[in-house]
């Protein structure tokens, strides 16, 4: 028996306790204790690191840590490629998909506004979202630690904010998503793909003020929910613009 030391950065910090935030941790290691096993014992879901270094040598999460060794933990690099560096992921996901939980649906409607393909249920278990994950490659978004530390979910994120409008300019930032946003292109209630619609074909089911002022209307294939430029557009734009923005300003 003996001591290593692990150090994590950034925001992986929010993990710790406040006296462990600036310093190497000190654990107890016998010599067959897994990276994975120390790294979440303290408290870090494996799904938010992406690099592992040991004595400055890069490592998976299946390395065994010896007497002595110190331990450097990095998140997740979404913006910068780090695969020639990093064992910990096979392959980096950078045409982000994302499963939420049901504590997250107005997030998952957001992100839907956005255009990112998002999976979301109000009935979803725990299962089955960290099975998403893992098939499906999607970034599963949780309120929950212990969801995130499944074996079977590598690639996850731990929402910090409370309120909605925060969450997706959280996420938004954290996965540096501004250039890849494609508003209004799929459907925020079912995730399906937008396409145009002639007016003619779907009039019958407009209300007649709907009928006379607008003209240009998208519809989604799979649940059939209509889309146009309605009296709330302008809003919507504003709080669209204001999202991508701010991540832009953090990005320069």
């Amino acid at each position: 028996m003996g001591y290593a030391y692990i150090r994590f950065y950034s925001e992986l910090k929010d993990f710790l306790s406040v006296s462990d935030q600036h310093i190497p941790v000190r654990v107890v290691v016998a010599g067959h204790e897994t990276v994975k096993h120390i790294v979440e014992m303290l408290g870090v879901p494996h799904t938010e690191v992406d690099l592992l270094l040991v004595n400055g040598k890069s490592v998976d999460f299946d390395y065994q840590i010896r007497i002595g060794e110190y331990i450097s933990v990095y998140p997740m690099f979404e913006s910068l490629d780090i695969r020639s560096v990093s064992k910990v992921r096979q392959k980096p996901l950078r045409i982000p998909r994302f499963v939420v939980d049901i504590h997250l649906g107005k997030l998952a409607g957001y992100l839907r506004l956005l255009g990112f393909d998002t999976l979301y249920r109000n009935d979803f278990r725990d299962d089955e979202l960290a099975e998403l994950s893992s098939v499906e490659a999607r970034i599963l978004l949780t309120r929950d630690r212990g969801l995130l530390k499944r074996k079977v979910v590598t690639r996850g994120y731990l929402v910090r904010e409370n309120d909605p409008r925060e969450q997706i300019q959280e996420i938004v930032r954290r996965f540096d998503l501004s250039q890849l946003a494609l508003p209004y292109s799929r459907c925020s209630l079912c995730n399906g793909i937008l396409s145009s619609v002639s007016k003619k074909t779907i009039e019958k089911n407009l209300e007649p003020l709907t009928k006379e002022h607008y003209h240009h209307f998208k519809q989604c294939p799979d649940c059939h929910q209509l889309y146009w430029k309605g009296s709330h557009f302008d809003e919507m734009e504003n709080f669209i613009r204001s999202i991508l923005n701010k991540n832009q300003e953090t990005s320069i």
